[in-house]
């Protein structure tokens, strides 16, 4: 597995990193990369702002293929452009979820209309998408979706009327948009009998509630639908075929983002080694100790990556991506811990009064919404049963009592 550049990747590198430092200007860069995952509540406006001006210069969906308005990217340029974007510390992107997992899942299971009607408005960033997923009683256990949908007739002609309750989705409050994992045959059970919709929010019928998590923003939602419509259309791959189409899904999260994802870490560890220089802290053993161990790992996490990327042509397999998502939850779990070790007492609390240092607000919300990273995404126990039957084949799970 080559690293390096080859001479086309190189100039597509020096091709994004210029556009970056031409437009990762004033607003843009005074938001100095805020906007990812635990802070996602900041500065929507401006982030939907740049969505516009990334539209603009060609840069958003770099992946899609060029018929479908994106640059038809190689995995590699894809990689590039992630890293790229890291390191300007350019705004967290507000259209993720349409960009990287709804769009590509229209390319692959939508019908030409579908892909008409949704996708450009996705490659102008004019359209936000949020995914309806996890239920309260169907998390990591996806299967157990309850949400219902039933075909009707109404005045328009007919439509899916969908009913049910979805929880811990990332930016329904603002979403234009919801893709919908729900139950369209009645009696079904697990995997059968599912649909996969595309529901609009802004409708009688669906309420959203945003939930208050540990870092005081409210970035997940409580989203509920009592009869909510959709045309009848607007059902991805055949109904009842919704689990694949959602696998499928699921596949393209664990992608080429994931290594923007992971430089975020990179930028993270970054700061708070130059925040153990500079209050004393590097010269405690163990402290260094802990700080180089995470580079170490944080390495490991980006050539497993890498290496996935290239072996399954940029969305890692089911044991690929379970891998990938138990040792990064897990690392930036660690993470966090150490950041407030490094701060010391001053970092676990703040009475209020002069102005916080803003190394020790990042830090702390980093710590907060750790707390999370394993859980959120499928949970670290979830992910360890999929990679000791599938990849190691042990015996699986028992499924409640005999």
């Amino acid at each position: 597995m080559d690293h390096h550049d080859r001479p086309e990747d190189h100039a597509f590198r020096s091709e994004v990193r210029a556009w970056l430092a031409a437009h990762v200007a004033g607003e843009f860069a005074a938001f100095g990369g805020r906007g990812g995952p635990g802070d996602e509540e900041t500065g929507l406006e401006l982030r939907r702002a740049w969505e516009r001006e990334l539209a603009a210069g060609g840069w958003t969906c770099v992946g899609w293929p060029a018929e479908h308005g994106g640059r038809g990217a190689t995995v590699a340029q894809q990689v590039i452009f992630n890293e790229e974007y890291v390191r300007a510390r350019a705004p967290g992107r507000v259209s993720v979820i349409g960009e990287g997992l709804l769009g590509p899942t229209l390319i692959h299971f939508g019908t030409a209309e579908q892909q008409a009607r949704f996708l450009p408005p996705i490659v102008a960033g004019t359209e936000l998408w949020c995914q309806g997923y996890s239920e309260p009683d169907a998390g990591s256990d996806l299967a157990s979706v309850a949400t219902r949908a039933e075909r009707s007739t109404s005045d328009g002609g007919a439509v899916w009327e969908v009913t049910g309750q979805k929880v811990w989705t990332s930016l329904a409050h603002v979403a234009d948009w919801c893709f919908v994992l729900c139950r369209s045959e009645p009696g079904s059970t697990r995997h059968r009998g599912l649909s996969y919709l595309l529901v609009p929010m802004d409708q009688p019928g669906v309420e959203v509630r945003p939930i208050v998590q540990l870092t005081g923003t409210s970035e997940f939602n409580e989203v509920f639908f009592d009869h909510a419509r959709t045309d009848v259309a607007n059902v991805v791959g055949a109904p009842g075929d919704g689990w694949r189409v959602a696998m499928a899904t699921l596949a393209f999260e664990r992608g080429v983002g994931l290594l923007g994802h992971q430089l975020s870490f990179r930028r993270e560890l970054d700061a708070l080694v130059a925040t153990a220089r500079a209050n004393g802290r590097s010269s405690d053993p163990l402290v260094r100790q802990r700080l180089a161990r995470a580079h170490v790992e944080l390495e490991l996490l980006r050539l497993n990556t890498l290496r996935s990327l290239a072996a399954d042509d940029g969305a890692p397999s089911s044991p690929a991506a379970s891998i990938a998502k138990l040792s990064w939850g897990s690392w930036h779990q660690r993470f966090g811990s150490l950041a407030l070790d490094v701060l010391g007492p001053a970092g676990t609390a703040w009475a209020g009064g002069a102005p916080e240092p803003t190394v020790f607000e990042a830090f702390r919300r980093t710590f907060l919404f750790s707390r999370a990273d394993t859980i959120y995404g499928g949970s670290n126990e979830i992910q360890r049963n999929i990679i000791g039957e599938r990849v190691l084949g042990l015996p699986r799970e028992p499924k409640g009592a005999p």
